[in-house]
């Protein structure tokens, strides 16, 4: 952004992100539209993001990880928005990973973690399910008992990673009278696993490369073992004390897309000409571009505030939820701005705002729906 230092950056980052803006733009970009068409970036794309070392990124060395820290993720989330790169990077390492990283026993780290940095594994969180989205509480799907192991049963929907994830964390109930005291997180390795089954992937408005689908589990027996956490029960509060850094994912891609989209934009109204001069020469075009630069702008410094909570460890989830909600909504309406100065080229899906504008809209639903948001703030304030 124009004259703004990023309070978080350092120069390794800078150096991490010029390699990882180089990588994107020779191996992601030009394949893109082909993703899109077939609905998922190709497996191999996986293990060459983690042969640059874009996988794990914020997981230490022992565990195969680059030894990074978060920072090191938002500057890689930040560049696929930049780049405009369904790629679901930031469910695996952002999210999974740690997961693992803050919950796993020791045996299970040194399993997973290693391999999920090389690519051989993708991972998946499995959350919501047909008819409880936000509501986790409410998630039917069972893990039962069965000597040493657990036989889960259920359905899973709107998957990150669906198509290609062989690693998945499943928010399941092992004992549902307990309601979210009995919800629990079990890893699932899909690979030869009878009972498990993808459905469809689903045909989303936008992020079209990013593959996403059905789960389904139907007695599907896993080694007690892969509980996450000293005891069955602790699923929710892993989930909720997890949740500030997903939204922080969020956040980052939602302000790093409005400054794109002005960027996209400033370049169109420069060169598009009405009523013999330049769409950039009309007040109109001025006055809304400098309202979508301050909008942005706003967006930033807040998003970078909460960075610095974060990596001090004191984002709490109210900040998080207040970043969540008011990035997505605030990019939404900005690039609905800059898609109008575009005119009808504005709602072609040549032109990049197009696909901006599709991309966006699921920002303000998924990581909780920004209603979700609204009552986690009124909760603190009320």
């Amino acid at each position: 952004m124009d004259h703004y230092k990023t309070p978080w950056m350092t120069e390794e980052l800078e150096i991490f992100r010029d390699s990882v803006r180089r990588f994107l733009d020779k191996e992601f970009v030009p394949n893109q539209e082909r993703w899109n068409k077939q609905g998922y970036v190709d497996r191999e794309a996986w293990l060459r993001a983690g042969e640059m070392g874009l996988l794990c990124a914020s997981i230490p060395e022992q565990y195969g990880g680059v030894g990074g820290n978060f920072a090191h993720e938002a500057v890689i989330n930040i560049e696929l928005t930049r780049a405009l790169v369904n790629f679901g990077i930031g469910v695996h390492n952002g999210i999974l990973a740690h997961y693992i990283l803050a919950y796993g026993s020791e045996k299970q780290k040194q399993r997973w973690l290693p391999r999920m940095a090389t690519g051989e594994l993708v991972g998946a969180i499995a959350m919501s399910e047909p008819g409880v989205g936000s509501d986790l509480k409410s998630v039917k799907t069972r893990a039962v008992r069965d000597g040493d192991d657990y036989l889960i049963s259920g359905s899973k929907t709107f998957i990150t990673n669906g198509f290609h994830a062989n690693l998945i964390c499943v928010v399941t109930k092992t004992n549902p009278e307990l309601g979210a005291k009995g919800i629990s997180l079990v890893m699932v390795e899909t690979e030869g696993q009878t009972g498990f089954r993808r459905g469809k992937l689903l045909e989303k408005i936008g992020q079209k490369a990013q593959d996403t689908a059905e789960l389904f589990f139907d007695e599907v027996r896993v080694p007690v073992n892969n509980l996450l956490g000293a005891a069955e029960g602790l699923g929710f509060g892993q989930l909720m004390q997890q949740l500030p850094q997903e939204r922080m994912i969020i956040a980052l891609s939602a302000q790093a897309s409005m400054h794109r989209a002005i960027e996209f934009t400033t370049e169109y109204v420069r060169q598009r000409e009405v009523f013999g001069q330049q769409l950039s020469e009309l007040q109109n075009t001025r006055f809304k571009l400098a309202e979508c630069k301050t909008v942005a702008t706003i967006a930033t410094t807040f998003v970078d505030q909460c960075m610095m909570q974060l990596l001090a460890g004191e984002l709490d989830t109210t900040t998080a939820a207040m970043a969540k909600w008011w990035t997505t909504q605030k990019n939404c309406e900005v690039i609905d701005e800059c898609l109008q100065l575009h005119g009808g080229y504005g709602y072609i899906l040549e032109y990049p705002i197009a696909r901006m504008y599709a991309n966006a809209r699921v920002s303000k639903i998924y990581g909780g729906s920004n209603e979700i948001m609204k009552e986690l703030i009124a909760r603190r304030v009320i």
